[in-house]
């Protein structure tokens, strides 16, 4: 599948940040000239409601859209996911690479007017590494021995060794920099954040609207405000959009893309680091045993999985789907579909006679997935293998999914560019949500040691392939296909620029005529 802009020598060059220093006064928008222009609203289609809005507890993706709008982070990634300054206007690591050094923005307010400065780095940093706060991203700042604030604009992070990932980690919004005078009760109900916008309303599963921050640091955003706006399905938003309702939507569904194309919508196609994966717990019933894991890879054509759910809109991949890291689907143990196969490994499991494994399923967070689950139920039945299915509100699910109350789960995990930021917090024994991946090992947790310290682009890459034949050798998950997002706008939204990391950072460079 072609990889539009996103460059595996862009990646090797955010990559190559880790052990020097990078300095910017923009950040990650492109310019957009002047001061805050005009207004009007942009109003954006989504299928569910976030369900926080605490940006280190956030997984659902409505939740992640809406915050990356609201927060800031020490680094950000731009339209090609490079690395770049975000609230850090540089950064630079001591030659063994024990210490690096970020010299944050001077000026950046939070939304209730107070100031950024080094200490709420600190306290932020501090917190998410606390096991108490729960935070998803906690194993990504695990090379982090201390957090020093020596003057208002200076934060020093003293390391266990070299961290080449540790940049790339900063960028996401499970780690957006909050106030250290607020509390996760404050902030789930009003968001204090350094983005381009802030909190304006919310109405409970209808809507949620964000007016545009004319503080921010940055190019301020274009349009005055922007209202997500809770409508159950894919096709009803088109309905939407068709009729000069909803100006934006992201679609999974390319059948439902196609149905939106034309008159006044167009429809942009994306290739998407993201991945679809049926997920397995290796600590529950039956699947603790790799024989029946491997009987279920054995048992599943992916391509049909592909196919069947998704027009065949996208590509079969392995674990990591970074273009620079990328997984090679035909390096598994069943890299086509083989029953025979799928028999044995039951047998020697002692299970001949078929299993049964309860299998969670969301509804609403994106389109394809009961069509997936369906077609995995049935391919999975001629292995003697039942797929006990409940299929859950996108809210239930992450709660269920969140809690590892599951045996296995038919889920879209947002990738990344960065393969420590992607699993190390799922496959390394103190991963902080290793309870929800279900595995890990001694093997994998000095393999993702060894990636984090490792600088080098093509030594790095060896240690990832051995990560993914790892996983994929253990069935630790069943990887199934990577496919595209579909960004649909009405003929007056101009500016808006679609990633492969399916983040709406761009939002903020969006305007309507």
């Amino acid at each position: 599948m072609p990889r539009g802009a996103l460059s595996a020598v862009g990646i090797a060059a955010a990559l190559s940040l880790a052990l020097t220093s990078c300095s910017s006064s923009s950040g990650s928008a492109p310019s957009t000239a002047g001061s805050a222009q005009g207004g009007g609203t942009l109003v954006v289609g989504v299928t569910s409601d976030p369900d926080t809005l605490f940006p280190w507890k956030a997984t659902q993706f409505t939740a992640v859209n809406v915050l990356q709008n609201l927060y800031g982070t020490l680094t950000e990634f731009d339209k090609d996911l490079n690395v770049v300054p975000g609230l850090a206007e540089s950064w630079q690591a001591t030659e063994d690479g024990k210490k690096l050094t970020f010299k944050l923005r001077q000026g950046v307010t939070f939304a209730d007017g107070s100031a950024f400065d080094s200490a709420d780095v600190k306290a932020s940093l501090e917190k998410i590494m606390d096991e108490k706060t729960a935070a998803v991203a906690a194993a990504s700042l695990s090379s982090v021995e201390s957090v020093e604030a020596p003057d208002p604009n200076t934060v020093v992070l003293e390391l266990s060794g070299p961290d080449a990932a540790l940049p790339a980690n900063l960028a996401t919004v499970n780690m957006a920099m909050l106030s250290s005078d607020d509390t996760e009760e404050e902030l789930n109900a009003k968001p204090n954040g350094t983005g381009p916008f802030t909190l304006g309303k919310r109405v409970a599963n209808q809507s949620i609207t964000l007016t545009r921050n004319d503080t921010y640091w940055n190019d301020k955003a274009k349009a005055a405000t922007v209202e997500f706006r809770v409508i159950p399905d894919e096709s009803s938003i088109v309905s939407a959009m068709q009729s000069g309702n909803v100006q934006l939507a992201v679609f999974n569904d390319p059948l439902v893309a196609q149905t939106a194309q034309g008159g006044t919508v167009n429809v942009a196609k994306t290739p998407q680091l993201n991945y679809h994966v049926l997920q397995l717990n290796a600590r529950r019933g039956d699947l603790k045993d790799v024989n029946v894991r491997l009987a279920m890879q054995c048992a599943i054509d992916r391509k049909q999985v592909l196919d069947t759910a998704a027009l065949g809109e996208g590509e079969v991949v392995g674990p990591i789907t970074a273009p620079a890291y990328k997984s090679d689907p035909n390096k598994r143990p069943c890299p086509t579909r083989d029953l025979a196969k799928a028999a044995d490994y039951l047998a020697k499991a002692g299970k001949s006679g078929g299993v049964t494994v309860k299998t969670i399923v969301s509804q609403g967070e994106y389109a394809t997935s009961v069509n997936e689950a369906q077609n995995l139920k049935a391919q999975l039945a001629e292995a003697k293998i039942n797929l006990d299915l409940e299929v859950l509100e996108s809210g239930a699910f992450v709660d269920r999914w969140v809690a590892a109350d599951f045996d296995a789960a038919v889920a879209l995990n947002g990738g990344r560019p960065e393969p420590d930021g992607s699993y190390a917090r799922y496959f390394t024994s103190d991963g902080n949500l290793n309870k929800v991946a279900g595995y890990s090992s001694p093997e994998l947790d000095e393999l993702f040691a060894e990636g984090r310290a490792t600088t080098d682009q093509a030594a790095r890459k060896a240690i990832y392939d051995k990560v993914a034949a790892h996983l994929e050798d253990n069935a630790a998950w069943i990887w199934l296909f990577s496919g595209y997002t579909y960004t649909a706008t009405a003929a007056n939204v101009q500016g808006f620029v679609p990633m492969a990391s399916g983040s709406l950072q761009y939002l903020r460079t969006t305007s309507v005529g």
